[in-house]
């Protein structure tokens, strides 16, 4: 859900709050607005930001391979998160800004982290031309289906093109996602078209890849109920075209809510609610000093999928704020592929 990492909360909400759902996702937001049924969705406005939700991202993950076969993951990611719901103008303004970035090889993981304060020009979003940033990561371009995508840390660098070869994609019931049996929910909606090209620059020299991004669309105020303690989160793309996006949330009675959509090739969506998809943990790998499951099974028999999942790298653990896993993944099994995983909650 990716949905994904709302990490900021951690560092923004008091102590007693933290508990009360993933990174304090569970917690009530008074006075922010709240996510409701049939949502009527604005482009190119809604690629912007929201400020009367708590939270918010513009999550991009992506698959992609050197000039001798190397696979690679990528990941940029750009949080806001809200103090309070009325909004002021520079050093005043209640908007804090989390960005994360990462490269994954078979080999190694490297991340880094930057924070931000609103209403001074060190983060933000506009959208025409679009552009979102952190610093001097940046996601830019003259609309939002053709862009550059650059971030850097202390062991790494990237600079890459994106272009949507696809439509955007809406999750849940038309872009309201409902995350828990209470009625928690966001709006949610995709581009999991992107076809990537351009630079990895890695501590053995640059490395030049092609691939396939996804970007994630997510606001809310209250995205969680206060029993969900995190989530498992697959974005799938399978080599016959279609492509599949999966949550899991746990939950504190040792039960899960779990949702997803199914995407045909075309962009074509279906709902799978909660009951139609499965996802049992396999193997797991010892991370950071954690057991972390590695390795899944994902069946959704409705649409005859029944495939097994692994990380192309263990170890992709991102030691930022809170710390989470986040890798790109293979999947085999009744349709092959590739994609990503994202786990949090792992203590």
């Amino acid at each position: 859900m990716n949905a994904r990492i709302f990490a900021i909360l951690l560092a923004l909400m008091p102590l007693p709050a933290v508990a009360q759902g993933f990174a304090g996702m569970g917690t009530e937001a008074e006075g922010f607005a709240t996510p409701a049924p049939d949502p009527v969705f604005d482009f190119p406005a809604d690629h912007g930001p929201h400020p009367a939700y708590r939270i918010e991202w513009w999550y991009l993950t992506a698959n992609m391979t050197g000039p001798d076969g190397t696979p690679y993951g990528l990941q940029w990611t750009l949080f806001r998160s809200a103090l309070e719901p009325e909004e002021r103008e520079g050093w005043e303004s209640p908007q804090i800004w989390l960005g994360h970035a990462a490269v994954t090889t078979p080999e190694t993981h490297l991340s880094a982290e930057r924070f931000a304060r609103g209403g001074i020009g060190q983060a933000g979003v506009t959208v025409a031309p679009f552009e979102a940033w952190i610093d001097d990561w940046r996601m830019a371009g003259e609309t939002f289906d053709e862009v550059t995508l650059t971030a850097r840390g202390a062991e790494f660098a990237y600079d890459v093109e994106l272009s949507a070869e696809g439509p955007l994609v809406f999750h849940g019931e038309d872009g309201f996602s409902v995350k828990s049996e209470a009625g928690q929910a966001s709006y949610y909606y995709s581009q999991p078209f992107y076809a990537l090209e351009g630079t990895l620059t890695l501590p053995g020299g640059e490395v030049a890849v092609t691939g396939n991004a996804w970007l994630d669309r997510e606001w809310s105020s209250q995205p969680l109920a206060a029993d969900q303690d995190g989530w498992d989160w697959f974005s799938l793309s399978f080599e016959d075209g279609t492509k599949l996006m999966a949550f899991e949330l746990r939950q504190s009675d040792g039960t899960s809510y779990a949702s997803g959509t199914w995407i045909e090739p075309d962009g074509q969506t279906t709902a799978l609610p909660d009951g139609a998809l499965q996802a049992t943990p396999l193997a797991g790998s010892e991370v950071a000093g954690r057991e972390v499951p590695t390795e899944w099974r994902v069946e959704v028999p409705g649409r005859g999928v029944d495939v097994t999942v692994r990380a192309i790298n263990a170890q992709a653990w991102m030691e930022v704020t809170p710390p989470y896993w986040e890798g790109p993944v293979t999947v085999t099994g009744s349709h092959t592929g590739r994609g990503y995983l994202e786990m949090t909650g792992y203590e």
